[in-house]
């Protein structure tokens, strides 16, 4: 259970206003632990006088705190980073702004989630599979669930985006349709457990070869996609920000913007 009103005490505590706040991580992964943590993703708006002085605005802003005996991890990117990096091949904005599970929103945020549909591009792939790389290394190293599942969540993430234009991060609701036989086991082993549970008798060279099969999946899917290379929404990300920017809106943390 997410305890949004405990999420929201946080997200209207930041000292700009937010297009908004979601969960990402394990929680918007599926398979959150006992002791996960809440991660919390989002963009805040700074002040004109903050961008246009000699001093730059705070671009990301980090806050960490235990409620509630849950650690909760906050970060937000001003607007302006965040639609350059949605102009990038990077798959984690993409997550967090169409994470369905928002803690605050906002109309900018249902505007941005319509334009973000055109910077997505086949070389996103390439983010999912450097992902993937790095979660091998960890498991290989470690034997541990977590890199594990994230490792199949990445790739199976990446294929779907490679073929539907669709952002899923779900692993549970991904398997459905990939239906890989391991994925239960693994994802009740992990929500059963601490965070640092391991597999002492984890099949390596299965695992191994699993991950090969579906990088080559994902590099196939890349190939036969029928995304654009490049992203199309520059020009909506440009006139979106400029109304955020010039238009009013209110002065206090965590209230909803109307661009």
């Amino acid at each position: 259970m997410i305890p949004f009103n405990e999420l929201r005490s946080v997200t209207s505590a930041q000292p700009y206003p937010l297009v908004f706040a979601t969960v990402s991580g394990a929680h918007l992964y599926g398979f959150p632990s006992s002791d996960s943590d809440f991660d919390l993703r989002g963009v805040h708006l700074l002040p004109l006088t903050e961008l246009v002085g000699m001093e730059p605005g705070v671009q990301t802003i980090e806050a960490s705190g235990m409620r509630a005996g849950r650690e909760i991890d906050l970060v937000t990117h001003e607007a302006r980073k965040f639609f350059g990096l949605l102009l990038k091949p990077n798959g984690y904005v993409l997550e967090q702004l169409y994470s369905p599970l928002v803690v605050q929103t906002s109309d900018a945020h249902k505007e941005l989630r319509t334009i973000a549909g055109g910077c997505i591009t086949r070389r996103h792939s390439h983010h999912y599979l450097g992902f993937a790389r790095t979660q091998w290394s960890l498991f290989d190293k470690e034997r541990r669930v977590k890199p594990l599942l994230y490792l199949y969540r990445v790739l199976l993430t990446g294929i779907h985006l490679m073929r539907t234009e669709e952002i899923e991060a779900n692993l549970v609701t991904l398997n459905e349709d990939a239906r890989l036989p391991q994925i239960p086991e693994l994802v009740e082993r992990k929500m059963g457990g601490p965070e640092q549970v391991r597999l002492d008798d984890a099949d390596v060279t299965f695992h191994h070869r699993e991950y090969a099969r579906l990088a080559a999946d994902l590099e196939s899917a890349a190939v036969e996609s029928v995304l654009p290379d490049r992203p199309t929404s520059g020009d909506a990300l440009n006139d979106l920000l400029l109304r955020l920017r010039l238009e009013p809106r209110p002065r206090s943390g965590g209230e909803a913007i109307r661009p």
